[in-house]
C-alpha cells in the first residue's frame, strides 16, 4: 500500500534538507495505518524499526511515496517493510531514499501482548497483500 506526503519548510533540518526524525514519524504513522487496516479491531503498538537506512538526503518540495508491504506475522506481532521514494522538484523519476522494517505488537487494554488473528495474505499485482487480498481464519 502506498501513502504520499510533500516535504515543506517546517520539515527541514538546519542544513535545509528533510529532518530524519520527521521521516521516522511518517514511517511509523503510515505503517501503523496499514497495519490497522490489515488487522481491524486490534490495538497495535510499534515495538521496533530494524535496519534503518537513510540512503539519500531529501529536498524541500519533494513528493514522498511510502511503499509499505506486509512481511509476515508471529503469534502477537506483525512486520512490514517500508521503502520511501522521493520525487524531487524537476526530477524525471523517483529515487529510493529510505528503507526499514517496522514491527507491531497487538496488546490488550492493560498493555499485555495478545494473539493476532491469523491472516494469510495472497499475492497481488502490486506486491501488497492488503485488506482486499486476504483470508482470515
Amino acid at each position: 500500500m502506498d501513502n504520499f506526503t510533500i516535504v515543506r519548510n517546517e520539515h527541514l533540518n538546519h542544513h535545509g534538507y528533510l529532518f530524519g526524525g520527521t521521516l521516522l514519524r511518517w514511517v511509523d504513522e503510515f505503517s501503523w495505518l496499514v497495519a490497522s487496516r490489515d488487522y481491524p479491531g486490534c490495538t497495535l503498538v510499534t515495538v521496533a524499526m530494524n535496519d534503518i537506512q537513510f540512503r539519500h538526503r531529501v529536498n524541500n518540495g519533494a513528493i514522498l511515496r511510502f511503499n509499505i508491504d506486509w512481511i509476515g506475522q508471529g503469534r502477537t506481532s506483525v512486520r512490514y517493510r517500508v521503502v520511501v521514494y522521493a520525487d524531487e522538484p524537476g526530477a524525471t523519476s523517483e529515487k529510493e531514499v529510505f528503507v526499514t522494517e517496522v514491527t507491531f505488537v497487538r496488546v490488550d487494554e492493560r498493555g499485555n501482548k495478545k494473539a493476532l488473528p491469523h491472516v494469510d495474505f495472497l499475492p497481488s499485482r502490486d506486491g501488497y497483500g492488503g485488506p482486499g487480498d486476504r483470508r482470515t481464519q
